[in-house]
């Protein structure tokens, strides 16, 4: 069998019946990879604001993925995006055109329209990348991203769910941190220290252990398989397909 349910959590019901979370997951990437080439075709700020807007009102509305949710894991990010944007912004300001209208000094550093307009394009289309792969992420299934890779591209089984097994591999790394440097707490030493590599080393070998144990258990090994959950494409991958390539053709045409 291809399915490898046993490797993932299932996503919130409300999410996994959506009309996203319904969407065949090889369109949903499809669509993120144009929508990101699309941005390389312009230097406008626009589209990828454009796009930063679809996309949470795509996770909110059509994915139900919860305002809270989407918050917690784009916060973080956006921040950074911002903060890429002003160290955009400082190291252009080192060589200013000098007929470059100022806008802002501080101190020997002479901010210009153009390097504001710069940064903010740095900034917006690190939000977009970040939105889209967000929203991507929160409403993609990965077993069946799997699933659709091994059944409709035809990736190898082996190579398909060790991707999954080592997508997993991260918030599992991230739980043992918090054990283990929860059990140093209650041992009265330091919480970070040096050691806690060789216990997250150790704990992730034992981990790939019982892993491989339970794929081979379970036939993940070379030959003929069958299919347990089977992806198929279906009109609403084309219908959410042709809408997404619209608005993308549309905001680059209005853009220019």
């Amino acid at each position: 069998m291809t399915s490898a349910t046993f490797l993932v959590p299932d996503l919130e019901v409300a999410q996994r019946e959506s009309l996203l979370g319904r969407t065949n997951p090889l369109v949903k990437l499809g669509i993120a990879l144009a929508w990101l080439i699309g941005l390389g075709l312009t230097l406008d700020v626009r589209p990828p604001l454009i796009l930063i807007v679809v996309a949470l009102v795509a996770g909110l509305q059509l994915g139900d993925v919860a305002p809270a949710t989407l918050a917690r894991r784009l916060g973080p990010l956006l921040l950074a995006a911002v903060g890429v944007a002003l160290t955009n912004l400082l190291f252009s300001t080192h060589n200013p055109d000098p007929a470059a209208q100022e806008v802002l000094r501080l101190g020997p550093l002479r901010i210009t329209e153009e390097a504001l307009q710069a940064a903010a394009g740095v900034a917006a289309r690190v939000g977009a990348i970040v939105s889209v792969g967000a929203v991507f992420f929160l409403t993609t299934d990965a077993t069946r991203l799997m699933d659709a890779l091994v059944q409709q591209l035809r990736v190898s089984p082996r190579f398909a769910y060790g991707l999954l097994a080592a997508y997993q591999a991260v918030p599992r790394l991230a739980d043992d941190l918090v054990a283990l440097r929860g059990a140093r707490r209650l041992r009265g030493l330091r919480e970070l220290h040096a050691s806690l590599l060789l216990g997250m080393l150790v704990r992730a070998i034992r981990h790939a252990d019982q892993l491989s144990i339970a794929m081979d258990a379970r036939g993940f090994g070379p030959g003929p398989r069958s299919t347990y959950r089977p992806v198929a494409w279906t009109r609403l991958d084309l219908g959410v397909g042709a809408s997404a390539l619209v608005i993308l053709v549309v905001t680059l045409v209005v853009s220019r």
